[in-house]
């Protein structure tokens, strides 16, 4: 471990964390080999996720790159060149080189456009007049490894621009006037704690790989962790020396992977065995069985071995499939407990895979595993049946509402964004002139320096108040999604109760595709409950609809009530907040809040509601034919100003 240096950040070393085995293996594999693309570590709070990242590293190998490059082009490869430097090599130009240690950029949540993929170099545009690029985050990314912490909560007009320049390796700016292009082949690393929401599919499948990271059950085991952070936090600089010895055998194991990767190579047996089990997984997407065979061969080279054993495989696979084996991207995935390629007599096979590349060829050219009789099953473990909104029998007109309109009743998300001037959050569209009376917050560094050019100033430029430009950007506003359910004894006749809960479903899903914030609120009984609060957590949502009781009386007063307490309390945090709410019910109401008239009561709430900007649609689920009884969806259709849904 090299010296440790005044300011230079310390970290718990790679070597010295307790556990967490399939992390570390995970990440030493797309160190071996960036093309796995990339690791998303899922767990609670305070596992070890981000020390983990940040400690990998001090295990990376140096990189030889362009010496006088702020983009660590590849010296020896045009095709991982930015557009200066391509040029000088074509031109025959001997490219100054340096060799530098890999590094983990972090991308914090924070981050703007113009940080990530870069902006106009103010200074050389003040002095010379010349439009020139600052480098962002993925310049500094480019053949690194670029880490976000939390990535769930990034925005997503940062996400996508991620996206684009991760699926292309290339990061493209065309703005102000600007045109560049440089690579930005990183490796993503992700954290995220699941209870805080799920993944935009885009982004999950971006990851090669997913791991679980939970806390130790064995308590020795978390005494020693704690032994540990207290001796680090005590002499940090004594405890990573104590530590050097074994950083220097990763890092070289390593070095010695990525050698001997070009030379491994995997039987067609194993080839043949791992893409039966990925159809029968019913795992969709081509990348799939890539990135097991990549993270398969990976394990190999890390244990100097040319060949790919059936071990390695069920290895890579159990951390290459899970987090594709889902159906819906919200929901959780079947699952895998330690996948096995095994025969119909439940033996896996491994007598016929030796650890060493020279038993292994002898035992494939006999036959091997299966011989490629096709004989092989995969073995998972089975998820808890799911409430499956397609075993419904659906009239024709539900699923037709299903299919034409959308259960949420909105076509489009523009309505989810507004247009900000002079804050910081937001993809830039344009700039304008500040308000007189509002301070300067969100400068326009270009806009205000073209202004001050145009008004007839030359480099170097002198910037006057009635020069300076603020920004203009699109944000995304807010939303929350409140389902409200009626589950009292009327909609158990006729089934009603399947129908709602479906509709209910399908509307976590469109909430998901929309980011939405999500709350489940059920009334029944006495009274309304909120049975999940406004979260991201997906899964959490499909699980309490999948388990709401049916039965009593129909407390439709105080589930308005309710809302609008939810719906003030979310404001208080959130003035921007735009809320929505869905209920689903037969119009039934019979338990009054305060012993009033029920019809005045609701009238009454729906006003404030009404008052505090809620948006309603109602499903209105009553059957064909003659219904007895009072009904009050036209009430909240006229007082609410709900759009209402015949289903």
């Amino acid at each position: 471990m090299e010296e440790v240096g005044e300011g230079r950040r310390l970290v718990l070393p790679f070597s010295a964390i307790v556990g967490l085995e399939d992390a570390k293996l995970a990440l030493l594999c797309v160190a071996v080999n960036p093309l796995i693309g990339g690791v998303l570590l899922r767990g609670d709070k305070g596992t070890g996720k981000s020390t983990l990242v940040r400690a990998l590293a001090n295990v990376l190998p140096e990189i030889e790159v362009v010496a006088d490059c702020p983009f660590n082009c590849n010296p020896r490869n045009p095709l991982e060149m930015c557009d200066s430097c391509y040029r000088r090599y074509v031109r025959g130009e001997e490219l100054p080189t340096a060799r530098r240690r890999m590094r983990v950029i972090d991308l914090p949540l924070s981050v703007t456009i113009d940080r990530l993929v870069g902006t106009v170099d103010v200074e050389r545009f003040l002095k010379e007049g010349v439009k020139a690029l600052q480098p962002g985050l993925l310049a500094e990314a480019n053949r690194n490894i670029l880490y976000i912490d939390e990535v769930n909560l990034l925005d997503d007009y940062v996400a996508d621009a991620l996206l684009d320049a991760a699926a292309m390796g290339w990061n493209i700016i065309e703005r102000e006037g600007i045109s560049f292009k440089h690579p930005a082949r990183f490796i993503l690393v992700g954290s995220m704690n699941p209870e805080e929401g799920e993944l935009r599919p885009q982004i999950l499948d971006r990851f090669g790989l997913c791991v679980n990271v939970e806390a130790p059950k064995d308590p020795e085991v978390r005494a020693e962790i704690v032994r540990r952070v207290e001796e680090f936090h005590q002499d940090p600089v004594r405890f990573c020396r104590r530590f050097e010895g074994r950083e220097r055998e990763v890092r070289e194991r390593v070095v010695r992977a990525r050698e001997l990767l070009p030379k491994v190579v995997i039987s067609d047996d194993l080839l043949k065995l791992l893409t039966e089990a990925i159809i029968k997984l019913g795992i969709k997407t081509n990348r799939a069985e890539i990135v097991t065979v990549k993270t398969a061969k990976a394990i190999a080279a890390l244990d100097g071995r040319v060949r790919v054993t059936l071990k390695d495989l069920e290895k890579a696979m159990e951390l290459a499939l899970p987090h594709r084996l889902r159906d819906r991207p919200f929901q959780k995935p079947p699952k895998v407990l330690k996948p096995k390629l095994i025969n119909n007599e439940g033996e896996n096979g491994d007598r016929n895979h030796g650890r060493n590349g020279g038993d292994t060829q002898g035992n494939e050219e006999r036959g091997g595993a299966g011989g490629g009789s096709g004989s092989y099953d995969v073995s998972v473990g089975s998820s808890e049946r799911r409430f499956d909104p397609q075993s419904v029998n659906y009239d024709a007109r539900v699923l037709n509402l299903l299919k034409s309109r959308g259960v949420g009743g909105f076509r489009s998300s523009r309505d989810s964004y507004v247009v900000s001037v002079n804050y910081p959050r937001g993809y830039p569209i344009t700039y304008t002139i500040p308000k007189s009376r509002e301070g300067v917050i969100d400068v326009d560094l270009y806009g205000t320096v073209l202004s001050a050019i145009l008004a007839g100033k030359k480099p170097p430029v002198s910037i006057d108040e009635c020069d300076v430009r603020v920004r203009v950007r699109r944000v995304k506003v807010p939303t929350l999604w409140v389902i409200v359910l009626d589950s009292s004894g009327s909609m158990a006749l006729q089934k009603r109760i399947a129908v709602a809960k479906g509709l209910a479903l399908k509307l976590v899903e469109e909430g998901y595709v929309r980011k939405a914030k999500l709350s489940l609120m059920v009334f029944r009984g006495r009274e309304a409950e909120v049975v999940v609060p406004p979260t991201k957590n997906y899964v959490k949502v499909l699980d309490a609809i999948e388990g709401v009781p049916t039965g009593g009386r129909t407390p439709l007063s105080s589930a308005l009530h309710k809302l609008a307490l939810l719906t003030i309390r979310e404001r208080m945090r959130d003035k921007s907040l735009k809320v929505r709410a869905f209920i689903i019910t037969d119009g039934k109401a019979n338990v009054p809040l305060y012993g009033e008239d029920v019809g005045e009561e609701l009238i009454k709430l729906g006003r404030e509601l009404r008052r505090l900007n809620v948006d309603f649609v109602i499903y209105d689920t009553r059957p064909e034919g003659i219904n007895l009884g009072i009904n009050y969806i036209p009430l909240l259709k006229e007082v609410l100003g709900a759009e209402v849904t015949r289903v």
